[in-house]
């Protein structure tokens, strides 16, 4: 049997036949598209299919692609509001692949990449983006203790410790950062603003990492949660916002849009509207959140570019994506010199 991948699927046949998982070692993959940290595959055995989702291969940085982290928030949530796969079985132990990996099942969906939604309808683009914000104030309102992530990750200094986690990792790795990332891991630590809350947050929530319902604008999973922990929930909320100030020739934004025309509400509308349903005040130090998201997304990209120089890069199109680390940061610096705390 062979496959396109590294996996051997000789051993993992075996390996999930033994957990009683599939009726026959005989298994197939096929590689998704998307998922430029953690290599993930559809995964048939006979009748049965589900999304095998593994860390890459080769040497990771420290505390890198977090799959188990991924598998415990997604099954501790499957009893809340927010939509998510269901989970089926993760395992720890490198012997059998050669790194981690999880199971969980297939949702049918759609999954829109290109933020402006050109293949919905100006009604459907404006429901989309209601339920979108629907579902990360669900999130935000999340039961940490009740869901067991009381210990997801430590409480208050938030930014504080995202901005010194990036900047440790940008330091580390061999590619040099530009010149604004170098200015915002300088200017974000002298200029966090007061007060502090912890909610559960996602980490990358955006447009494409939602399977939306075949035919209704609902969301049906959330997927990609290997960045999640306990964070401030306004981060959760700009870092979704980037794509307002980000322009679709760069990358998935729609700064160049008429939104207007598309039916889709300008991120002060999408804003506002997460006040009502919360009862957050988020405008105050916006273009603090803006900046510190687009640093954050920077360094995301320039650890794309470092696994690609390396080798280890699960995108064909990761050298491409490294690329945009510093635009990317570009935009943050103009949002942090826009900032008067």
């Amino acid at each position: 049997m062979t496959t396109p991948t590294t996996i051997d699927v000789r051993k993992l046949g075996e390996y999930l036949l033994a957990q009683g998982l599939i009726p026959t070692p005989e298994v197939r993959l096929t590689p998704l598209s998307g998922g430029q940290s953690n290599p993930t595959y559809v995964l048939a055995s006979g009748s049965l299919r589900y999304v095998l989702r593994t860390k890459p291969p080769g040497q990771l940085l420290a505390s890198a692609h977090a799959i188990d982290r991924e598998y415990r928030v997604m099954r501790a949530l499957s009893d809340t509001k927010v939509p998510v796969p269901r989970m089926v079985a993760y395992c720890a132990d490198t012997a059998c692949l050669g790194r981690e990996f999880y199971l969980m099942e297939l949702v049918a969906g759609r999954v829109f990449v290109d933020q402006s939604l050109p293949e919905c309808s100006r009604t459907e683009r404006g429901a989309i983006y209601e339920e979108m914000g629907r579902v990360i104030a669900a999130l935000h309102a999340v039961d940490c203790q009740a869901a067991g992530l009381a210990d997801f990750g430590k409480p208050g200094n938030y930014f504080g410790r995202q901005i010194a986690r990036w900047s440790r990792q940008c330091g580390e790795a061999r590619l040099p950062v530009g010149p604004a990332m170098r200015d915002l891991m300088a200017w974000l630590p002298e200029h966090i603003p007061p007060g502090d809350e912890t909610t559960l947050v996602h980490g990358d929530y955006r447009l494409d990492n939602l399977i939306f319902d075949p035919v209704e604008p609902r969301v049906v999973a959330v997927l990609d949660w290997e960045l999640s922990t306990l964070g401030h929930p306004l981060a959760d909320l700009s870092y979704q916002c980037m794509a307002w100030h980000i322009p679709s020739t760069l990358w998935r934004g729609v700064a160049d849009r008429n939104l207007e025309a598309l039916g889709i509400p300008d991120e002060a509308a999408y804003v506002r509207a997460y006040e009502q349903r919360t009862g957050r005040e988020a405008a105050a130090h916006w273009d603090f959140y803006m900046a510190y998201n687009l640093f954050r997304m920077a360094a995301i990209l320039h650890g794309i570019a470092e696994r690609a120089a390396s080798g280890n890069a699960a995108s064909a199109d990761a050298v491409e994506t490294g690329r945009k680390a510093e635009p990317l940061a570009q935009l943050g610096w103009a949002s942090a010199r826009r900032y008067r705390r």
